[in-house]
Order: structure tokens, then C-alpha cells, then sequence
């Protein structure tokens, strides 16, 4: 096992990149597996039915290890939308359900339900006191009318992480469906699905797990997906391309295959999938307490070293709330832009979210490179 991540990961030329809330970087075993991917396809015998079934079914597996959940019950997505739409879509809504929000919560998490109104389902917001909500405010919130609640583990905008196990306690106890999306958490800090007993979870695959974009997974408890209304039906999912070579009738429709029905269409995704695959099995490989542990070095070094008599860090400074995002203003925050300019010219990357700088360090880098930056 390494304990400097860095040379599995570039080459960089010199350049710093602390922005992996937008991209994480791809690891060189998961780069070498994407050229693999590649070979097979300009002599395409090479794509056997051997690699076109193995790749989405590697893939679960180690998304599966990922959140400890059975490899069968992963459904593989293009992103964290698409498993927050297929639950938008095929919940068996009432007229007068209620849909419960955050305010100010990254556009993926809300976009979805706020299309449910045409059916007569109400999206509600709550308005967290302290940038994502307690649980005294999810249970101030929570009405007979309620159905779901939604929210991210980590705030994209803020970097506050919510207490996603006592929500979920409270969730469970009221007969609420409490959706996660994971998509700025996976990857950079431990989750497991029997500890913290959420009925869904999705997640994009680009940021924190250092995938290619256009990843993504969701995962649904069993009494949840098999309550959903189906709203897809793919053939591949039906059967395989094997079997169209045998004697068959008319297409039927199949209701025995699990999560599998619920699939984004082409799960054989070999050039994006192989590479999520090895990134993910790469990140497993080095223990995620272990590249948590890195991660919450590198972010207390950034905060141990910026100047604060000149900026204000906005995220936590310690404790459970805090993440792998740190949020930072300048005591004059119209300079912000500014100084976000300058690091782009001195070839370090971070990002500018609504007049915030963000930072957002993973495991490619070292105490040196925090130094540098700051």
C-alpha cells in the first residue's frame, strides 16, 4: 500500500489541480485500462460477449464494495440525475404528496421533483439555519403529507456534510423516503449503506471516485426499486445479444430482473466503464479511511496555513460537518474573482462558486502542493 498517492496519478507538468468537487483526476491504472478499452474496438472481434457482459458486471462489483451493497442491487447510471429521475418518474405519486427539499441545494437535487407539479405533488424547502439542515429542522419539516426527502451528503456550495444517519433514522421512523446524493462524498470518505439506512443513493462517477464523465450509479433498497413504476424497457436488459441468434418469438416483457431493470441503456460502456472500474478498484485498494485520512491532512494544512487576516474560511474548520471542500472569501470579496484569475495564471486550478473560492484537494496531492497553493 502507498502512502504517496501522488505517483499513481499525472504526469501534472507542474501544475496543481484542486478542483476535483468539478473533476477528479484519472488514475494511471484506470488511463491504461481506458486504452485497453480503446484496442478492442478498432478490430472489433476483440469486443468478445466475454468483455461486453464482464465490463458492467466488474463495475457493479466494485461499486457494490464501494457502499456495502450486493453487487445486484447496483444500477449503473451516466450520472447522479439519471437515479434522482428514475425515482422522480416511477414513484407512485399521490395527488398532495409532498416532495422535501433544501434550499440552496445543488440544482440536480431539485430539478427533477419540481416537474412532479403537473401531477399534483408540491416540492417544500427548508431553510437550514447553518447552510445544510439539522435534525431538528428536518423534523420540524417533515408533515403527514411528505413522501421523500432530499438533499446531498456533502453541500457543493458550502462544504457542509449533513448527519445522514440520524436523518435517516428520522426518515424511517415517519415513514419518509430519504434519497442521498453522494456524488461530492464517494470516494473521499467511507459510506455504507447498512450503517446509515438510506432508502436511495446516487452518485456522479467524475468527481471523488476519478472516473470518466459521463459515470454514474445509483442504488436503491429492494423494497423501494420494486415498488417503483417501470418506465424503461431495454432489450439488453431482456435478454442477451447472445440469444438473438437462437429461434425466438415476439420481445415479452420481463418482471424478474431486479435492478437490472432500471439500467441506463448501454451498460457495456467500455471506454467510460473499464476506466471507472479500475479508478474505483484503485481507491478500494488503498483503503477509503486511508485516502480520507490524506484528504482531511490536506484540508487541515489549508486551513492551517491561510492568511486570516485576509480571508474567511466559510467551511467548517473540524468536527463531522467538515469535507473535502473548503469554501474561502476574501475579506473583500469582490476580489475573489481576481485572485481565482491569478492562480489560473500560476497554473493552480480551483473553482469560483457563487463569488466563493472553492478548493477542493483528493489524494493525487501532497502537503507540498497544499504549501504551494497557499
Amino acid at each position: 500500500m502507498t502512502s504517496n498517492y501522488s505517483q499513481d496519478f499525472g504526469p501534472f507538468e507542474g501544475k496543481l489541480w484542486l478542483n476535483c468537487a468539478h473533476q477528479g483526476p484519472l488514475p494511471r491504472v484506470a488511463a491504461v485500462a481506458a486504452e485497453e478499452a480503446i484496442a478492442w474496438k478498432p478490430p472489433p472481434w476483440l469486443l468478445t460477449t466475454e468483455r461486453f457482459s464482464g465490463v458492467p458486471q466488474k463495475l457493479k462489483q466494485s461499486l457494490g464494495r464501494l457502499i456495502n451493497a450486493p453487487a445486484e442491487e447496483i444500477i449503473l447510471g451516466n450520472s447522479a440525475s439519471y437515479g434522482l429521475h428514475l425515482l422522480a418518474n416511477g414513484i407512485r405519486w399521490r395527488v398532495g404528496d409532498e416532495v422535501l427539499l433544501m434550499k440552496d441545494d445543488f440544482p440536480s437535487d431539485i430539478l427533477p421533483w419540481l416537474m412532479l407539479a403537473e401531477r399534483g405533488v408540491r416540492t417544500r424547502f427548508i431553510e437550514p439555519r447553518d447552510h445544510v439542515p439539522q435534525v431538528d429542522e428536518l423534523l420540524a419539516n417533515i408533515t403527514p403529507a411528505t413522501r421523500v426527502f432530499c438533499v446531498t451528503l456533502v453541500h457543493s456550495f458550502s462544504g457542509y456534510a449533513v448527519d445522514a444517519r440520524a436523518m435517516a433514522e428520522v426518515c424511517r421512523a415517519r415513514g419518509v423516503k430519504f434519497v442521498l446524493n453522494a456524488s461530492q462524498a464517494l470516494g473521499a470518505r467511507p459510506f455504507n449503506v447498512e450503517d446509515t439506512p438510506v432508502d436511495a443513493v446516487v452518485c456522479a462517477g467524475w468527481k471523488w471516485t476519478c472516473g470518466p464523465y459521463g459515470t454514474g450509479f445509483c442504488w436503491l433498497r429492494p423494497e423501494l426499486r420494486e415498488s417503483l413504476r417501470r418506465t424503461q424497457a431495454y432489450w439488453l436488459s431482456m435478454q442477451t445479444a447472445d440469444e438473438l441468434g437462437g429461434e425466438q418469438g415476439a420481445p415479452t416483457l420481463r418482471d424478474d430482473l431486479g435492478a437490472r431493470a432500471f439500467d441506463v441503456f448501454g451498460t457495456a460502456n467500455f471506454f467510460n466503464f473499464k476506466a471507472w472500474t479500475a479508478s474505483v478498484d484503485y481507491l478500494l485498494s488503498q483503503g477509503i479511511e486511508n485516502v480520507a485520512a490524506h484528504n482531511g491532512r490536506l484540508v487541515s494544512e489549508l486551513i492551517a496555513g491561510l492568511d486570516r487576516s485576509r480571508y474567511e474560511i466559510l467551511s467548517p474548520l473540524d468536527g463531522p460537518r467538515r469535507s473535502t471542500l473548503l469554501l474561502i472569501s476574501h475579506k473583500q470579496a469582490e476580489r475573489n474573482m481576481a485572485i481565482y484569475e491569478r492562480l489560473r495564471r500560476r497554473d493552480i486550478y480551483i473553482a469560483l462558486r457563487r463569488g466563493r473560492l472553492r478548493i477542493s484537494p483528493h489524494i493525487h496531492l501532497t502537503t507540498e502542493d497544499i504549501a504551494q497553493a497557499i
